[in-house]
């Protein structure tokens, strides 16, 4: 009996085992290793594959011309206009719909239908509509957020048990006190799956738009020095924009661990 409860125990201890941080750092730093190895050894031309240190090189040149920082401040601008638009829009909307059922009978099968398209493809007709400028970029980052934000919000307010919604109206709560401490609560953890979903559509769509209708930005970077092959420059863009997607991914893990303690 007590080899069975140390055996329990044993494999409750390896499920719950902490995997100490330096893993990550081991992970990345064996690929760069690799990767440098292979570059140094020729099994790849530069030419497609340049070395982790022929793009620390390249990037540093960039920062001390003030072009990286220039191309970065204008990517920043448009996805963080474009994703805090979009995501407030749908966070809001998705509420409504969920918790009306007027308004999820009439405009949920609109939003269903307009999902599918592409967002990229609609960027001439937003072109046309707002003319050449940073307006359109950010509406289309902000449409692609706007989409999978919404979706996720209408699903978790739908997931909300409704006991807990009869019980709050039974007890004298109005529809806003039901919003704000019983609908909005239960369905956080869902809205910050759309939230992280996304940031990856975020970042497509910025580099797609830079790539069709900018002078400076990330997208716009890549594009260029992808037409002048120069390869080690174009990674510098790409590391940069997996950097971004590190970054707000991070940020969007915090943000949920400070607003939904109990998960």
């Amino acid at each position: 009996m007590k080899e069975n409860r140390q055996v329990i125990k044993n494999r409750v201890a390896f499920l719950e085992r902490k995997i100490p941080t330096y893993a990550s750092v081991l992970g990345i730093t064996g690929l760069l290793l690799l990767w440098e190895l292979v570059c140094r050894m020729n099994i790849v031309p530069p030419l497609f594959l340049p070395a982790p240190t022929a793009i620390i090189t390249a990037g540093w040149e960039m920062i001390h011309s003030g072009e990286l920082f220039k191309n970065l401040l204008a990517s920043l601008y448009r996805i963080g206009w474009g994703y805090a638009l979009g995501a407030t829009l749908g966070i809001i909307i998705g509420l409504i719909l969920g918790f009306s059922k007027w308004a999820d009978a009439i405009f949920t099968p609109i939003v269903y239908s307009i999902y599918p398209i592409p967002k990229i493809a609609l960027l001439p007709l937003i072109i046309l509509w707002f003319g050449i400028g940073e307006m359109p970029k950010v509406a289309i980052i902000a449409l692609g957020v706007f989409f999978p934000v919404l979706i996720n919000t209408f699903s978790g307010v739908k997931s909300v048990d409704s006991i807990l919604i009869k019980a709050a109206v039974t007890f004298g709560s109005n529809h806003f006190n039901v919003i704000r401490k019983v609908i909005l609560p239960g369905a956080l953890p869902t809205i910050f799956a759309g939230l992280k979903l996304a940031a990856g559509t975020a970042l497509l769509l910025l580099v797609s738009a830079e790539m069709i209708a900018a002078q400076y930005g990330i997208g716009a970077m890549v594009l260029h020095y992808g037409n002048l092959m120069i390869t080690n420059k174009l990674m510098v863009g790409v590391l940069l924009l997996s950097l971004l997607g590190l970054l707000f991914n991070r940020g969007l893990q915090w943000l949920e661990r400070k607003l939904i303690p109990w998960k």
